[in-house]
């Protein structure tokens, strides 16, 4: 991979130090890095990262800029089109495209970098999804897995979609549910899921709403058998109100102990831990009738802006976050999927719940996908098909009226990118 970024940066280093703010009140280098998920925990994580970088690099310092949560991206959107006053920050992965294309991220070295070479495959593979250039180093990532009670009579936690119902079947009795569904939003997102690992080997997971003969995932008599049982975990299995959950209602549907199994990222591990729960373990998510099972990964990472005053140190500042010993504490403090080989060893990531992603990781019919985020009507079905949702397990649609609307409209956008 070329290196045009790193090749120029001691050059441009020496002409552009001391301008501007990219001075520090001690005549050094001050970098200054914005973050997008804040919190107050995290942010605190942060900073204690940024004080060792201090130390092992004196005549660097890093001012971190903490917006609220909401406007977080909007305000990274907003320094990046001034190209003024900004060095490190954090890019997400529905950011990261429109970031690159509008030309305000820098290339990362990958091969030229020794830390490149103790990042996972998947995190090496998300690092370089844009163009195939390294415009982030991912910090870790969100998967999903399957959370379920192990004293609530389940010898073994259920394997495919089919035994997920059957199980949440029988453990609905009185105020007691199988699983927490989300009806609400974002529910939308668990139907596809379903979709994909019905229609099994046949999708492609490169353009993961269409099959590998380029039809959509929507067109098949699999999506309607999936979709059918979809309806079924709803109305047999899970509480009526789920009609309406979203994220922080079908965690608490779980952690509270009226339902006993839910789907979720790994961010729900340190929640149940916290919640006073003490017998649940999980699991891979469910397989489809042929043995797959399809997710895509959330992920975001550090990236260097374009127009940075101080290149070389930019790039070192995200380099030394991405290395093993601050990456695995970055990951342990947020619940993420770790990017460095050696959090292999490290027992929080291979044993107990998550074991669970290991497994995952390890099994070649557990398929990570890549949404098709890249179709100019992404943000519109996530609108329409959440809404689509609600009126299909409301009993408003019909499968194969979702199924016929959803078929018709990735069928459209795939003229509209060919």
């Amino acid at each position: 991979m070329t290196k045009p970024f790193l090749a120029a940066a001691v050059a441009a280093t020496l002409v552009l130090a001391g301008c501007g703010s990219g001075s520090s009140s001690s005549g050094g280098v001050r970098l200054r890095m914005i973050e997008s998920l804040t919190s107050p925990e995290r942010t605190k994580l942060i900073k204690s990262l940024l004080d060792d970088f201090e130390k092992a690099n004196p005549g660097i310092e890093v001012e971190l800029v903490s917006p609220p949560l909401d406007s977080a991206d909007q305000k990274i959107t907003q320094i990046l089109q001034t190209k003024k006053d900004l060095d490190v920050l954090e890019v997400r992965d529905h950011t990261a495209k429109s970031f690159s294309n509008n030309g305000w991220l820098a290339e990362l070295p990958t091969t030229e970098w020794p830390g490149w070479s103790d990042l996972t495959e998947l995190a090496q593979k998300k690092a370089v999804e844009i163009g195939g250039k390294a415009y982030l180093i991912p910090y870790g990532f969100y998967e999903r897995t399957l959370f379920y009670r192990t004293d609530w009579g389940m010898a073994q936690p259920p394997a495919t979609w089919q035994e997920l119902y059957e199980a949440g079947k029988k453990l609905t009795s009185g105020n007691r549910y199988g699983y927490s569904f989300r009806g609400g939003k974002g529910g939308a997102d668990y139907a596809v899921q379903m979709i994909s690992a019905y229609n099994g080997e046949a999708l492609n997971p490169e353009k993961s709403f269409y099959l590998k003969d380029k039809r959509t995932i929507f067109s098949t008599p699999e999506a309607a058998q999936a979709l059918d049982l979809y309806v079924k975990i709803f109305k047999e299995a899970s509480p009526p109100d789920s009609v309406s959950w979203a994220y922080p209602e079908m965690v608490q549907g779980f952690t509270s102990g009226v339902t006993g199994m839910l789907i979720q990222d790994p961010e729900v591990i340190k929640t149940v831990q916290e919640s006073g729960v003490t017998a649940w373990s999980t699991a891979p998510i469910p397989k489809g009738p042929s043995g797959y099972a399809f997710q895509p990964v959330g992920y975001a990472g550090w990236g260097a802006t374009s127009f940075t005053k101080h290149p070389k140190e930019a790039v070192k500042l995200v380099q030394f976050l991405s290395e093993a010993k601050q990456s695995i504490a970055f990951a342990k403090g947020n619940s993420l999927i770790p990017i460095s080989k050696q959090a292999q060893s490290d027992p929080q990531f291979s044993q107990g719940a998550w074991k669970a992603y290991l497994q995952a990781q390890q099994d070649p019919k557990q398929v990570i996908t890549i949404r098709p985020v890249d179709y100019p009507g992404w943000s519109q079905f996530l609108v329409d098909s959440d809404r689509d949702v609600q009126s299909l397990i409301t009993g408003k649609k019909t499968v194969a009226e979702v199924l016929k609307s959803w078929d018709a409209f990735w069928t459209d956008q795939a003229k509209k990118v060919s």
